[in-house]
């Protein structure tokens, strides 16, 4: 196998897919996360497989990172971190509840979900999306292929337009990154890029 075309390849498609990118859907977000942090709003984020871990690093950036060196904290809560939590719900009410059941009387109108599925169809996802709406929660989906259910139901999506798994975990670990640091510099007047 030629491996340096390979990653030529991969880089080429991930690069066209991020051409595509709606950078004003990317502006929103972060206008939507301002506004949580203003108002001390709590954001709930969570996810499956690849997406876990990329739900664990969102609130790694923000409650530490961006949080740092501001008075008010970001409120951030990765639903996907506690196992004991997940593998209890799952064990006793079955897995498409793990998400859903955290949120019961928790969630508040004005809270911010973000929803991270690449297919879009995760039943446990979509569960918790679906509940959460009701109780009046913005909904931020970051969905991959054809973005699925999840970008029905969103507020705002965050799509990443691409059938390939890695392509779309690579951008979604992406907009964490843009978003920590454009908040970095907004918030604390720092510049993670220098």
């Amino acid at each position: 196998m030629d491996f340096e075309k390979f990653a030529d390849d991969y880089i080429k498609a991930e690069t066209e897919v991020l051409q595509k990118l709606d950078r004003k859907k990317i502006a929103k977000a972060l206008e939507k996360l301002t506004e949580c942090w203003e108002n001390e709003r709590d954001i709930y984020i969570f996810g499956n497989g690849g997406s876990s871990a990329t739900a664990s690093h969102f609130e790694n950036d923000f409650n530490k990172g961006v949080s740092e060196p501001l008075e008010k904290k970001f409120r951030f809560h990765c639903l996907n971190d506690n196992m004991a939590t997940v593998m209890a719900v799952a064990n006793d009410l079955g897995f498409e509840e793990v998400f859903r059941f955290q949120l019961i009387n928790r969630v508040k109108k004005d809270d911010l979900i973000m929803a991270i599925s690449g297919s879009g169809n995760s039943k446990n996802v979509i569960n918790a999306v679906e509940y959460a709406k009701e109780k009046g929660a913005y909904i931020i989906g970051i969905t991959g292929y054809n973005g699925g259910k999840l970008k029905e139901l969103s507020d705002l999506d965050l799509h990443v337009d691409v059938n390939s798994m890695q392509i779309t975990e690579d951008i979604h670990m992406m907009f964490d990154h843009l978003m920590m640091s454009a908040l970095y510099k907004s918030l604390a007047g720092k510049d993670h890029m220098s």
